[in-house]
C-alpha cells in the first residue's frame, strides 16, 4: 500500500470500494486543482474554490497483534467519554495514542479477520467528542487497504474479527484532517466510530467480471484518485490511478461490446493522464513522461497529454523538443490561453539558453569577447595582410605547377 510521505496530513472521506455498499459523504468544499493551468483540472471534475489545505497523513500498514481483551462491557453513549476511565481495554493501533480501538462485543476469533484486498461490509455510527452524530450506515461495504474509506476504518477493520463490535477513537488526521467535512464536521476534528464486521469476502475476479462492472469499479478507483489529488496527496492519487489501470488492464473470459471496449479506453486515458499530473507535481518526470506516452499511442490527439508532456520536457531542460509538442497542442486549440503562456515561456527560455550555450563555445574556442570592435581592429592588424598575399601566391603557383604538368603531357 502506498504511503504519502512524511507530515501530517488529512484523510479522506470514505467511500464504497466494490459491491454494493453505500458510501459515505464527500467534504463538500473540496480543493480546487491548480487554476493557472486549465488542464490541471481533473477530467469530469468540477471547479471550485481554492483553500490552503494540510498534508494527508499516510495510510500506514499494522500488523496483526494478539486479540484485545474480551470483556464484556457496554458501549459508551458519547464513545470517547469513558476512555480514560479504563485505558488497560483500548488497543493502541498505532502506538501513538492517536488511533485507539476497544472491544465492545467479542468477535469469532482472530483466524476470522479480514485480510487486504478483500471487500468487507460493516456497520458504521460516527460521533464527534460532542456526541453528535455524524454518519450513520447500515452497510458499508469498501475493499480494505485500497484507501477508498477513512483511513481510521482502514487501519481498524483489518483487526476486528467476524461479527466484532468495536469502538474506535480517532484522531483528526486519521479522518477528516484539518478541514473537516462541511457542514457537519468541524476542522481538527477528532471522531469516534462504532463498526461491527458483518462480511467479509473475496474481492471479484477481474476475469469474470462484465464490460459495465469492470467499467464502474475502474471509474470508482479513478474518482478516489481525483479526491486525493485535491487533497494534494498526490501519492494516494496515483495510488488509485494506478489501481484503476489494473483493473481495466486485467485479462477477461467474458466478451466485450464495442461500445464497452470503447468506454474502457476512455477511463483508462482519464486515468492515465490523471496520473501524469500527479506524477508531474511529485517531480516524476520519466514517469510522467511514460503516462502522456500511452496516453498518445491510444489519442495522438490529446491535447492534456501533449501539454503534460510538453511540460515535462520543459522541466527537464529539453527546451528544443518541448516547444514542438506545446506547437502541436496550441494547433489543436489555437485560443487556449494556457498553451499559449507556456509555449511563450519556453521560447524565451530556449532563447536564453542558446545565448549561453553561445557564450561557452566563445569561450572554448579562446575567444571570450563578446563585443565586435576588438574583432574588427584585429582584421585590420599589418601582419594579417601578408598572410592573405601569401595565401594567394601559393595559389596561383601551384596552379602553374598544374598547367605544366598538362602540357607536358600533352607533349
Amino acid at each position: 500500500m502506498a504511503s504519502s510521505g512524511e507530515g501530517p496530513r488529512s484523510s479522506s472521506p470514505g467511500r464504497a470500494g466494490t459491491g454494493t455498499g453505500t458510501e459515505l459523504s464527500p467534504p463538500a468544499d473540496a480543493a480546487q486543482l491548480d487554476t493557472a493551468e486549465d488542464f490541471e483540472v481533473l477530467e469530469e471534475e468540477e471547479e471550485e474554490e481554492e483553500e490552503d489545505l494540510s498534508e494527508l497523513p499516510p495510510l500506514e500498514d499494522v500488523g496483526r497483534p494478539p486479540a484485545p481483551p474480551r470483556e464484556d462491557t457496554q458501549a459508551p453513549e458519547q464513545g470517547g467519554g469513558e476512555a480514560a476511565e479504563d485505558p488497560q481495554e483500548w488497543l493502541d493501533v498505532l502506538g501513538s495514542g492517536l488511533l485507539k480501538k476497544k472491544t465492545l462485543v467479542p468477535g469469532q476469533g482472530v483466524d476470522t479477520r479480514p485480510h487486504k484486498g478483500q471487500d468487507v461490509t460493516i456497520r458504521l455510527k460516527a460521533t464527534l467528542e460532542d456526541g453528535s452524530v455524524v454518519e450513520e450506515n447500515p452497510a458499508l461495504t469498501f475493499t480494505l487497504g485500497d484507501c477508498d474509506v477513512l483511513q481510521a476504518l482502514d487501519l481498524c477493520v483489518q483487526l476486528l474479527e467476524m461479527g466484532e463490535t468495536a469502538l474506535i477513537m480517532s484522531d483528526a488526521k486519521y479522518c477528516y484532517g484539518a478541514q473537516g467535512r462541511s457542514p457537519d464536521v468541524p476542522p481538527n476534528a477528532a471522531l469516534t466510530l462504532e463498526v461491527e464486521l458483518l462480511a467479509a469476502r473475496d474481492a471479484p475476479d477481474l476475469e469474470l467480471l462484465s464490460g459495465k462492472e469492470k467499467i464502474e469499479m475502474a471509474n470508482r478507483k479513478r474518482e478516489r484518485g481525483n479526491f486525493f489529488y485535491q487533497q494534494a496527496d498526490y501519492v494516494l492519487a496515483i495510488n488509485s490511478y494506478d489501481i484503476a489501470l489494473k483493473i481495466i488492464g486485467s485479462s477477461s473470459k467474458v466478451d466485450f461490446s464495442p461500445d464497452e471496449e470503447t468506454e474502457l479506453l476512455d477511463v483508462k486515458v482519464k486515468c492515465l493522464n490523471n496520473l501524469a499530473a500527479s506524477q508531474l507535481k511529485l517531480d516524476h518526470y520519466e514517469a510522467a513522461l511514460k503516462s502522456c506516452n500511452l496516453v498518445l499511442e491510444h489519442q495522438p490527439g490529446n491535447i492534456k497529454a501533449l501539454f503534460r508532456k510538453g511540460k515535462v520536457l520543459a522541466q527537464q531542460g529539453e527546451y528544443r523538443e518541448a516547444i514542438p509538442i506545446l506547437k502541436a497542442a496550441l494547433k489543436l486549440e489555437p485560443s487556449n490561453k494556457t498553451i499559449h503562456a507556456e509555449l511563450s515561456k519556453l521560447v524565451k527560455k530556449h532563447a536564453d539558453q542558446k545565448n549561453v550555450e553561445t557564450e561557452m563555445y566563445r569561450k572554448m574556442l579562446g575567444n571570450p569577447s563578446t563585443t565586435g570592435a576588438p574583432g574588427k581592429c584585429k582584421d585590420k592588424l599589418p601582419w594579417s595582410i601578408p598572410w592573405k598575399w601569401l595565401f594567394g601566391a601559393t595559389a596561383i603557383a601551384l596552379g602553374g605547377v598544374a598547367l605544366s604538368v598538362v602540357i607536358a603531357a600533352r607533349n
